[in-house]
């Protein structure tokens, strides 16, 4: 059983079939071959975005979803997540979606279940479908990503959409600089920058990160506005270069990008968000339309 816990779990030629699957079911050619599979969503982190793409991607492929109530669930009795793991399998899943703050919960599950395991998340750890639908939207643009500059800008150390793109744009050809302060920058052999006006003028896009600050043990700034003064993304910034904008949500606005670019088409926000659905489809068909 094949399950999706990093994205270096697909190889490159994987990973384009899953885009030009997600590029066909885009244009709204797609068939309900998922009819009769099960999917659990395991969500013990709340979510709205990634929770509601997953479950439009599952249902426009024929297949039943059932969302366990976490905040009911017998983890919240004493029961281990193993013995979780080992009861929701019993019950036949084809597919058991989780989110978890803590990193490496989803790949512990993997060792307990017959199911594929898809991590929609795991602390600071990994989001493997935000990195691949994010690919998809700068291909969907760029065509060939090699020689292509990306700046990721923000909570970098903090940030599991940061590790799992880092692991994959490089894998395609890109260069990735992380621009971030230093308490937030992550030991890394990648060109790093305190200060966007510096790398502006050399980089294809920017993806902004949202301020982890559920996950900062003490506070790194005085306020979000002195962080936003040194990493927002502003249209002084950015000028009328031509430069494509990302961001995985939610975006906080004028704190990660200023409105006026949030509706700049160069704002690729949205285009993500639908891309999200075609790429979970894909990732959806890819593991489980074959499973007796």
């Amino acid at each position: 059983m094949q399950h999706l816990i990093r994205t270096d779990d697909f190889t490159i030629d994987e990973i384009d079939e899953i885009l030009a699957d997600a590029k066909k079911f885009s244009n709204g050619c797609f068939d309900r071959i998922l009819q009769d599979k099960i999917i659990i969503t395991l969500f013990f982190e709340n979510s709205t975005r990634t929770k509601s793409s997953f479950e439009i991607a599952a249902k426009r492929l024929g297949a039943e979803i059932v969302h366990l109530d976490v905040a009911q669930s017998s983890t919240k009795k004493g029961e281990t997540l193993v013995d979780t793991a080992m009861n929701l399998d019993a019950m036949g899943p084809h597919a058991i979606i989780v989110r978890h703050k803590n990193a490496g919960v989803p790949k512990i599950l993997s060792n307990y279940t017959k199911a594929s395991i898809i991590n929609a998340g795991d602390g600071a750890h990994a989001h493997p479908t935000q990195a691949l639908l994010d690919l998809f939207t700068l291909r969907e643009h760029f065509g060939d990503l090699s020689g292509k500059k990306i700046a990721i800008v923000g909570d970098i150390k903090n940030s599991r959409v940061a590790n799992s793109n880092i692991e994959l744009l490089t894998r395609f050809g890109m260069e990735v600089i992380l621009v971030a302060p230093p308490h937030f920058l992550p030991k890394t052999t990648l060109k790093t920058t305190h200060f966007l006006a510096s790398i502006i003028d050399d980089v294809d896009a920017i993806m902004s990160l949202r301020t982890q600050t559920e996950r900062h043990s003490s506070q790194s700034y005085a306020s979000l506005k002195d962080y936003a003064s040194d990493f927002c993304i502003t249209t002084e910034l950015v000028g009328d270069r031509d430069i494509v904008l990302l961001h995985p949500g939610p975006v906080h606005r004028n704190i990660d990008i200023c409105d006026a670019l949030l509706a700049d088409k160069r704002c690729k926000v949205l285009e993500q968000v639908s891309n999200g659905v075609s790429v979970r489809m894909a990732v959806l068909k890819k593991l489980i339309s074959t499973s007796p």
